[in-house]
């Protein structure tokens, strides 16, 4: 009775603090979008991001209650995740529209007047720097899913009616898959930072860069979505070391 009253405090704590970041996040967003410069703009947005990871840190909590056996009434971790998962969608149209809009006639000129060359090397290294920021929140969900499995786990552990061997298998076969997805996701992220640093030195074409990268690793990061079908292990890790 003490770990369950115990547990739905934690859950109490949890609410509040998805409550304060979303408020957070809506009056960040308000500022940002009565700002009067593409810096005002970019520093309100990079706030904007870590909210959202805050936010997401709280919603890989709420999922591990959604799938506890301890905790029969769902509807309000469905509700707060929901909560969650809608600022997390506004962020990505915030993100999109900052990336296509042109805040100045200045910088629209200016890239009107770059040549094919120069303007091709400019979308790769934007798009391998968006790949790069993809990976790293990737990365910062799956740490605060070890985490949140090395405690939350162990805290139930005492409780728990089911065969302890089991499900502490179980456990530490899900940690052990979490942290060799965490190892991929860093080694990808290096390699994709060497060829951002030879593109701009241009010891890379850029061309080379799009044909043999691009379809492959979007679908690689298609597949870490856990609704996807396709196998992120099906992506070849050399893809991104031949290009060196």
């Amino acid at each position: 009775m003490a770990e369950k009253r115990k547990l739905l405090n934690e859950i109490d704590k949890c609410f509040k603090k998805v409550e304060e970041g979303v408020e957070l996040f809506e009056e960040t967003m308000a500022k940002m979008q009565e700002a009067n410069s593409d810096n005002q703009r970019e520093k309100f947005q990079d706030d904007l991001k870590k909210e959202i990871k805050k936010l997401q840190r709280l919603r890989d909590q709420i999922k591990g209650w959604q799938n506890s056996s301890d905790i029969k009434d769902k509807d309000k971790l469905i509700s707060y995740r929901k909560l969650i998962e809608q600022r997390m969608e506004q962020f990505k149209d915030i993100e999109r529209e900052n990336k296509t809009k042109p805040h100045s006639k200045q910088g629209l000129s200016a890239e009107e007047k770059l040549d094919p060359r120069e303007k091709e090397k400019a979308e790769t290294v934007e798009w391998l720097q968006c790949q790069i920021r993809y990976m790293e929140d990737e990365a910062d969900k799956t740490e605060s899913q070890i985490e949140l499995l090395s405690t939350v786990d162990q805290t139930r552990k005492k409780g728990k009616r089911d065969d302890p061997k089991k499900g502490e298998k179980e456990r530490l076969k899900r940690l052990d898959d979490l942290r060799k997805h965490l190892e991929r996701i860093r080694f990808h992220v290096s390699k994709l930072e060497v060829c951002m640093r030879l593109v701009n030195n241009e010891t890379l074409e850029s061309r080379k860069v799009i044909d043999s990268l691009k379809e492959p690793f979007e679908m690689y990061i298609e597949s870490l979505d856990p609704e996807s079908e396709n196998d992120p292990e099906s992506f070849d890790p050399e893809t991104t070391e031949k290009l060196e």
